[in-house]
């Protein structure tokens, strides 16, 4: 198998090229690259890309999100292993830094939240904002990283990723097509709501990654929160899918208004852990 490397003189030129593009894109920062991956690797990713009927899938099935994840890596392929440890390079990395502008990035080799994601027919991921604390490292997630697999995608099956803006009062699609790569921040308001309508044995596939640092600016912080799901203009969630938590109650903010800072972040990590919903992603 031919070994596939990020070569720095391509990256890096286009990370600086794409820079004032992807700072001020609307909704949210965000950039999408189409053909940056040789296709025969890509194929050779496909090739090992688990069938929906492989027992190492992860299932999410609930009101929210109706998907397949999978992350540990003695279940994935070799050329599959090879493709994100590139993605988890330095060179990589700094053509994400030089991109977004966001310094000190920590690549997350355990792929938490990422890995392999794959959408039968009549799946679907709710509006929604990812987890932004890495429940493990306490780090704040800055970067989402998505390649998408899917050859011959036929625009009428649906699977087009959402991007909303914050008010949720317009949005921008993007095609889930091969060999295309999405760069957001971790701000965004994103998913494929509507179910798929690809014929059976058609999935949506792609590969997902995350990106870290150790605090950041100011202006970016938040409460640490798991995954929010968020409802369409027009769209109301049922009482199984449950209102999305865009307002904390009067009583809670009471409660963390009289811990220290560092008990609420670690309380709001620890909720992170054990919500099944805050490691999905698109």
């Amino acid at each position: 198998m031919d070994l596939f490397f990020f070569d720095p003189d391509v990256l890096l030129p286009l990370a600086r090229k794409r820079h004032d593009d992807f700072v001020t894109a609307e909704p949210f920062p965000y950039a999408v690259f189409d053909g940056m991956l040789p296709d025969d690797l890509l194929e050779r990713v496909l090739a090992e890309f688990p069938a929906e009927s492989d027992d190492r899938w992860f299932r999410f099935d609930h009101a929210r999100s109706h998907k397949l994840a999978m992350n540990k890596e003695s279940d994935i392929g070799i050329a599959t292993r090879q493709l994100l440890a590139q993605f988890n390079s330095a060179v990589f990395v700094r053509f994400l830094e030089t991109l977004t502008g966001a310094e000190g990035l920590i690549p997350d080799p355990h792929l938490e939240g990422g890995g392999l994601h794959q959408i039968e027919s009549g799946g679907f991921l709710k509006i929604h904002t990812d987890f932004n604390v890495h429940p493990d490292w306490e780090l704040d997630r800055r970067i989402n990283v998505i390649l998408y697999l899917n050859r011959g995608w036929d625009a009428s099956w649906g699977g087009q990723l959402e991007l909303w803006n914050v008010a949720m009062t317009a949005c921008r699609t993007i095609e889930p097509v091969f060999n295309r790569v999405l760069e957001t921040s971790d701000t965004s308001k994103h998913g494929h709501p509507d179910p798929l309508a690809s014929p059976p044995g058609v999935a949506r596939r792609s590969l997902a990654l995350y990106y870290y640092s150790n605090g950041r600016p100011g202006a970016e912080r938040f409460e640490a929160h798991p995954t929010i799901h968020f409802e369409r203009p027009g769209e109301v969630f049922d009482a199984q899918q449950a209102a999305s938590p865009r307002a904390v109650s009067a009583a809670k903010k009471v409660v963390l208004s009289l811990l220290p800072p560092a008990a609420v972040r670690k309380l709001s990590v620890l909720r992170s852990r054990f919500t099944a919903s805050g490691r999905s992603s698109r």
